[in-house]
């Protein structure tokens, strides 16, 4: 496995999934992760993922420096690599010049990272401090326009620094880089796939679960699905899931979603209808992190009570997955940057009865259902474009009342099924409708109306980290746009969103 430490990078979770390309375990730990930690880890390379701070900042993110005398091979990328240089005795200043975005790498190596790279090829920088010298033993292995240490090397020790980010796909030849030092620096087997994951992932819920019981939330998405089968196939009947009709799903979900999912998982599974109990503190509530703190706080309410019924239940599971985990809070302890909480992460109390028990946080979406499918989960659940756990609270900008969710609902249900008509719902990571706090002035029949106005989101993605808005062709945006001001009573005007992940995240709050 590759240990990868992480330093706030935002891009910290897609080095972990570059990793899994190669078919080697990879798991994110904090700063703080001790040297004991590592050894019984027992790693095969660690990586020190890049970060927002600046290595003369008081109080910058920083890791035992004895990891660099275990012997092990150790990647430091943007951040992590001037953490190396500033521990081993290097000096990192501020740059007379930042680099940000592209830039042109001439490679003065060809064995270790470099093995096979071509000798002038882009990168992607991320930068406003640079290497003003190297450690004793390093060598400058690459260099750019604007920083003559782009890359270096202590090939004796496998020590490696890169100034840019071998992780995206804007360094194109960044993989091979990874590759060279994953494969061959660190000698990893590429022996690690999904049907190895769901081996080794029966054997941990088992040995932590033991005889107990578990109680898992399902909403019919491919997340709980996934999860309620995996958990079923480690402790059978003594899994008991709980679907909640929160009053926050879309048009006749909760009764489709019902026959689907007694249709195709032969697991218990218990309906309750929850609507009064999720709606009524919602009233007046405009704030989207206090819709998902009241939405959380209703759930897990909702979810003891269930498990008061239950006897000997001791553990709560979710369908969490990376990009949950990396948006809501600071992975695993480390210095990431929040950006919204999740109802199944960020919208947690902080004392609850019940263990939490997450066996999907370590995989990304497409990961998942590629796990779905290796335990003869049916497409139709596989293929769910994502739904947030709070529902539709969260595409309705500002107060979330009756009246609202109806209007919403109906643009939904057009949307939806223009969007399956036209054979764009596989072809999409997500595609759904925002009611918006705002009216429009509109005319129908010769008569003013004053309504309100539809955002319509859809977005193409491999793993939510990023997202680009979907290029969806005008005759098809404006066939959705009649249906719904013609059918939709309350909508005057339909708008599409044209913004990318990042800088805006692919829900609206």
């Amino acid at each position: 496995m590759i240990l990868i430490i992480d330093f706030g990078s935002q891009y910290n979770q897609l080095i972990a999934r570059r990793v899994r390309e190669f078919h080697v375990y990879s798991q994110i730990e904090p700063p703080d992760i001790t040297i004991e930690e590592i050894k019984n880890l027992k790693p095969e390379g660690i990586i020190l993922s890049g970060g927002p701070s600046s290595i003369y900042e008081k109080a910058r993110p920083g890791t035992d420096p004895g990891l660099f005398d275990l012997g092990i091979p150790v990647l430091g990328i943007c951040y992590g690599m001037q953490f190396m240089v500033d521990v081993l005795g290097g000096t990192v200043k501020k740059a007379a010049k930042r680099e940000y975005g592209y830039a042109l790498l001439q490679a003065k190596s060809e064995k270790g990272i470099f093995s096979g790279v071509d000798k002038i090829t882009p990168c992607w920088m991320s930068h406003g401090d640079s290497i003003k010298a190297l450690p004793k033993g390093f060598k400058i292995t690459a260099s750019t326009k604007n920083a003559a240490i782009a890359a270096m090397a202590n090939h004796r020790k496998n020590h490696f620094g890169l100034q840019f980010h071998p992780e995206v796909h804007h360094t194109p030849q960044g993989q091979r880089m990874l590759k060279n030092f994953i494969l061959d620096v660190c000698r990893c087997q590429p022996s690690w796939t999904i049907p190895s994951f769901v081996n080794d992932s029966i054997a941990r819920i088992k040995d932590r679960v033991g005889c107990k019981k578990i109680i898992l939330g399902l909403s019919g998405g491919v997340d709980s699905s996934v999860t309620a089968v995996l958990l079923h196939k480690a402790v059978g009947k003594r899994l008991t899931c709980i679907f909640v009709d929160n009053g926050l799903l879309r048009m006749d979900e909760a009764e489709k979603l019902k026959s689907a999912l007694r249709q195709h998982l032969k697991i218990n599974i218990r309906f309750v209808n929850a609507q009064n109990k999720f709606l009524r503190p919602l009233k007046n509530i405009t704030d989207p992190e206090k819709k998902r703190k009241i939405i959380g706080k209703v759930f897990i309410e909702v979810f003891e009570t269930e498990a008061n019924k239950a006897k000997g239940v001791e553990f709560l599971a979710q369908g969490t997955l990376y990009p949950d985990v990396i948006e809501s809070v600071s992975a695993f302890g480390g210095p990431t940057a929040v950006i919204k909480s999740h109802h199944n992460v960020g919208g947690l109390p902080g004392k609850m009865r019940l263990a939490l028990l997450e066996p999907l946080k370590y995989l990304f979406k497409d990961e998942v259902r590629e796990l779905g499918k290796t335990l003869g989960i049916p497409e139709e659940l596989i293929w769910r474009q994502p739904f947030p756990g709070p529902g539709l609270a969260i595409r309705i900008i500002g107060e979330v009342t009756r009246k609202r969710l109806s209007v919403l609902r109906k643009v939904d249900a057009v949307l939806i099924e223009e969007i399956k008509k036209n054979g764009y719902y596989k072809r999409l990571w997500q595609s759904f409708a925002v009611l918006l706090p705002i009216k429009s002035v509109g005319i129908m029949g010769d008569q003013r109306i004053y309504e309100n106005i539809i955002a319509i989101r859809a977005v193409t993605s491999t793993d939510a980290m990023t997202a680009d808005w979907a290029k969806l062709p005008h005759k098809f945006l404006g066939l959705i746009s009649n249906r719904i001001i013609n059918e939709v009573s309350g909508v005057s005007r339909v708008v599409y969103d044209i913004s990318s992940k990042p800088p805006s995240t692919i829900e609206w709050e």
